[in-house]
Formats: C-alpha cells, sequence, structure tokens
C-alpha cells in the first residue's frame, strides 16, 4: 500500500513538474525527478501515505475549490488596485480572527493558504484550538469579521 502510494505520488508531481516546466532537455527532466524523488522520501519519512486517518479531498471538488479560488484572486486584486490606485490612499489595515470551521490540521492550512492567497489579506496565526485564523487585512472593508465566510464553507465542504 505504502509503495503504491509513493508511486503514485512520485508519478503525479512529475507529470505536473513535465506539465508546469514544458521544457524537455535533459537536464530539466533530471532535475525534475531528483525533485520528485526528494518530495516522495520525505512524504514517506513524515509516513503521510501510512495514516488512514488522513483524509484526501475529492479531485473534482478541489479542481472546483481551486477555479472559484482563482477567480476570487481576480477579484481581489481588482479590489486592492483600487486602493492603491486612490489618490488618497485609503488604507486603513484591521487584524481580525476568522472563524475556521475546518476538523483537520490540513483543512486549516489549506484555508489558511487561501487567505494569504487571496491579495490583501495575510494569515498571520493558526489558533492553538484551531477554531479561529488571525487575519491581516488591508482594508477594513476586506475583512468580514466574526461571521462565516464563503471560503470557510467551501473549504469544509472539501471534506478534509
Amino acid at each position: 500500500m505504502i509503495v503504491k502510494y509513493n508511486l503514485t505520488l512520485g508519478a503525479v508531481l512529475f507529470t505536473l513538474w513535465i506539465l508546469l516546466s514544458g521544457h524537455f532537455s535533459a537536464q530539466i527532466l533530471l532535475l525534475g525527478v531528483a525533485s520528485c524523488c526528494l518530495v516522495v522520501w520525505l512524504s514517506s519519512r513524515m509516513r503521510l501515505g501510512s495514516q488512514s486517518g488522513v483524509k484526501y479531498p475529492h479531485i473534482w471538488r478541489t479542481l472546483e475549490y481551486a477555479g472559484w479560488l482563482a477567480r476570487e484572486i481576480l477579484v481581489s486584486n481588482i479590489n486592492v488596485a483600487r486602493i492603491i490606485l486612490d489618490p488618497k490612499l485609503p488604507i486603513r489595515p484591521v487584524l481580525f480572527f476568522a472563524p475556521a470551521g475546518q476538523e483537520t490540521d490540513l483543512g486549516r492550512v489549506i484555508f489558511a493558504n487561501s487567505i494569504t492567497l487571496t491579495p490583501g489579506t495575510i494569515s498571520v496565526e493558526i489558533a492553538e484550538q484551531g477554531g479561529q485564523i488571525l487575519v491581516h487585512a488591508l482594508h477594513e472593508e476586506l475583512s468580514w469579521g466574526t461571521e462565516s465566510c464563503d471560503m470557510d464553507a467551501r473549504v469544509c465542504a472539501l471534506g478534509v
């Protein structure tokens, strides 16, 4: 089971490497193989494939979430550009706690990284109990306070 997981992980990573690089020179392919082998070795050392309790998101839900997140990143880019290009530069930074409804560490990490990927917001800290994430926002309009957000619900829907 672990060998199958490691081989599958290596194949997926190398395929992704080829798709993203778009180069097929020997040097690039060797670097890709070396990088993928390193990641597979590290993940086996962390025993990622051997934990039966670890949930991995469904591929279609993940792709749907990635598309939605890309759209949110684009919209946030436009909003942040408006704030920065305004001659008055109305930057009003704010720190707030975002509720995190995820039950697993992986879910909270995906949520925190999604917040950071969205322009104008940065995840500062995940609370010890895991129910909240401290977020820094460039402007108070970019914060959502104590109410739940669409991103939180979508990450919870991934099933991680």
